[in-house]
C-alpha cells in the first residue's frame, strides 16, 4: 500500500469530520455520531503497519482487546473501498483499499485525565473493582509478566539514555541502576506470579487518559494491541500505571482507595499470593514513571520528564512499612478515618486498607454492599473474618506494604493480636480508637446506606454494652471533622 493511498484516505475523511487527531500509530476522525481510526502506513519499529495484512491484524486485535471493557464503544472493523466512479466509501461494493475501526463517539471532556479531581473516593472504589473484574476474566499469558516487565526496563534505559534531550543523565543513571537491582531482586517472585495466573492479556496503557467516566461508571478504553510485550503483563503492573498516574498528580487519596478496592476484589479470583505481590509494587510504579519520562521528553515536556525521573527514583526508595489500626463502635467513622490516614503511611500510594466488613463479604462470596444474614456475624464467622484480615495483613507487611486494619476491635484480645502482628513483622504499630457519644453514633448508623457494614442501631448498642476496661490506643474524637481527627492522631505519634 502506497503512502499516496494513505494521503488520499486522510484527505477524504478530514472534511467529513469535526476534528482529526493524528497519533504516532493512527489518524483518528471524530464525526458527529462515530469515530473512525485508520492505522498509519508505516513501520514504527515497535509497531509495523506497513502492509494491508498488518493493519487489519492490528485493528481486529484492537476491537477484540477493547470489547470486554468497552463493548458499547468499539463497534466493528470496516472496509474502505474504491467505488466504480473512483470515489471512496465505507463498506462499498468496490475493491478494498484499507480498513478502519469504527467506534462510538463519546464526550472527551469526561476522560479522567481532563478532570482528575473527579476521581473521588467512591469513583476510585468503583475503578479499582472494575479493573480487578477486567483482569479476572482476561486470558492467561504465562509467557508474559516478567518477560514483558524486563523488556520494558531495558527499553526505558535505552530510550532515556539515547533519545531524550534535556534530562539530567546522572539522575537517569541512578534510576536505571536502582531499577535493574530491583528487577533482579523481584525476578523470582515475578516468575512465580507469571506461572500461577497473574500474567494475563491486560490493558497495557491504563492511565487516566484511557479511562472514561459515563453515567458515573469508569470505562477502560484504548488497550494496547500491537505488541504482546506491552499487553501480556502481570496484572499488578497493569494497575500500577493508574496508581502512578494518580500519585504523580498528588492524588494518593484516590490511588490508595483504588488499590485497596482492587486487592479486595481481585482476592476473590486470584491465588492467595496476591498480597505478597505487593513486594514488586515499588518496581512497577518506577517503571511506569520511567515510561512517562521518555514519552513526555519526546513530546518536548522536559520539566515534566525530569519530574517523572525523580518520581521513578523515589518509588524505588520507599519508607519502611507501618501497621495502623482503627477501632471503635459502629458509626464512629472508622472507614472514613482509615481512608484519610492511609495515603500518609509507607510506600506509595499509601497503606492498603483491610476492612473486616469487606473481608466478611469476600469470604461469603457476595458483593461488598450485599447484606448478610445474622449467622454471618456469629462468633465463628467473626473469628474467620479477623483471621483472614490478619493473614492478609501479615503477607502485605512482609512484602513491604503498609496496612490499616479497619474493624471494631471491641475484644481486647484482638487489639493485643494487632500489636503482636506488628512485633512479629518488625514494623511500627500505630493504633487509633475513635469514640463519640452513642446517640451520635446511632444517628449515623441509622442514616447509612450503600456501605459494606451491616450494623444496625441494635448492633451498636450491643457493642457498647460489651465495651469495658482501658483501651490503651490513641483516643480520637469521632465527632470532630476527619482532618482534625487525623491531625490529632498524627500529633500523638510525635
Amino acid at each position: 500500500m502506497s503512502d499516496a493511498v494513505e494521503d488520499e484516505i486522510v484527505a477524504w475523511l478530514t472534511p467529513l469530520s469535526d476534528r482529526r487527531i493524528d497519533t504516532a500509530c493512527a489518524h483518528v476522525f471524530l464525526q458527529p455520531d462515530r469515530v473512525l481510526k485508520v492505522k498509519r502506513h508505516d513501520d514504527l519499529g515497535y509497531a509495523d503497519f506497513s502492509t494491508d495484512a498488518q493493519r487489519l491484524w492490528a485493528l481486529e486485535r484492537e476491537l477484540e482487546f477493547n470489547r470486554p471493557a468497552a463493548p458499547d464503544i468499539y463497534r466493528a472493523v470496516r472496509r474502505i473501498t474504491r467505488e466504480a466512479d473512483g470515489s471512496l466509501a465505507i463498506d462499498g461494493a468496490g475493491e478494498t483499499l484499507d480498513h478502519v475501526l469504527e467506534m462510538r463517539r463519546f464526550d472527551e471532556t469526561w476522560v479522567l485525565s481532563a478532570r482528575p479531581e473527579a476521581v473521588d473516593g467512591e469513583l476510585a472504589e468503583r475503578l479499582g473493582r472494575a479493573i480487578a473484574g477486567f483482569h479476572a476474566t482476561a486470558p492467561l499469558r504465562p509467557a508474559g509478566g516478567l518477560t514483558a516487565l524486563a523488556w520494558t526496563v531495558g527499553s526505558n534505559a535505552q530510550l532515556l539514555r539515547n533519545t531524550c534531550k534535556g534530562l539530567d543523565q546522572d539522575r537517569v543513571e541512578v534510576m536505571i541502576a536502582l531499577t535493574e537491582t530491583a528487577l533482579e531482586e523481584q525476578s523470582a517472585l515475578l516468575a512465580h506470579r507469571s506461572a500461577t495466573g497473574f500474567a494475563r492479556r491486560c490493558h497495557g496503557d491504563l492511565h487516566l487518559g484511557n479511562i472514561l467516566l459515563e453515567n458515573g461508571q469508569p470505562i477502560l478504553f484504548d488497550c494496547i494491541e500491537f505488541s504482546d510485550l506491552l499487553s501480556d503483563l502481570d496484572v499488578q503492573y497493569d494497575l500500577a500505571f493508574l496508581l502512578m498516574d494518580l500519585d504523580f498528580r498528588d492524588r494518593r487519596d484516590a490511588a490508595v482507595r483504588a488499590l485497596s478496592a482492587y486487592l479486595d476484589e481481585a482476592a476473590r479470583s486470584f491465588p492467595a499470593e496476591i498480597w505478597r505481590g505487593m513486594a514488586a509494587m515499588p518496581l512497577m510504579l518506577s517503571v511506569r514513571a520511567a515510561v512517562r519520562a521518555h514519552v513526555t521528553a519526546h513530546s518536548g515536556e522536559v520539566e515534566t520528564a525530569r519530574a517523572y525521573v525523580e518520581a521513578a527514583i523515589t518509588h524505588l526508595s520507599p519508607p519502611p512499612p507501618v501497621l495502623a489500626a482503627v477501632g471503635g463502635l459502629s458509626g464512629s467513622g472508622k472507614s472514613t478515618f482509615a481512608r484519610a490516614m492511609a495515603p500518609g503511611l509507607g510506600a506509595s500510594p499509601g497503606a492498603v486498607i483491610l476492612r473486616t466488613d469487606e473481608v466478611r463479604k469476600r469470604l461469603a462470596g457476595v458483593a461488598p454492599t450485599e447484606t448478610l444474614p445474622a449467622e454471618a456475624y456469629a462468633p465463628e464467622a467473626q473469628a474467620r473474618a479477623y483471621d483472614e484480615m490478619f493473614a492478609n495483613a501479615a503477607d502485605l507487611l512482609r512484602a513491604g506494604a503498609s496496612v490499616v486494619l479497619d474493624a471494631t476491635f471491641i475484644d481486647a484480645g484482638l487489639r493485643t493480636r494487632a500489636a503482636a502482628l506488628a512485633d512479629d513483622c518488625g514494623v511500627a504499630f500505630r493504633p487509633a480508637w475513635l469514640e463519640a457519644p452513642v446517640e451520635l453514633l446511632a444517628a449515623r448508623v441509622a442514616g447509612r446506606s450503600g456501605d459494606a457494614s451491616d450494623a444496625t442501631v441494635d448492633v451498636l448498642r450491643e457493642q457498647a454494652s460489651r465495651l469495658g476496661g482501658e483501651i490503651g490506643w490513641t483516643k480520637v474524637d469521632a465527632a470532630a471533622p476527619t482532618a482534625a481527627a487525623v491531625a490529632t492522631w498524627n500529633r500523638a505519634k510525635a
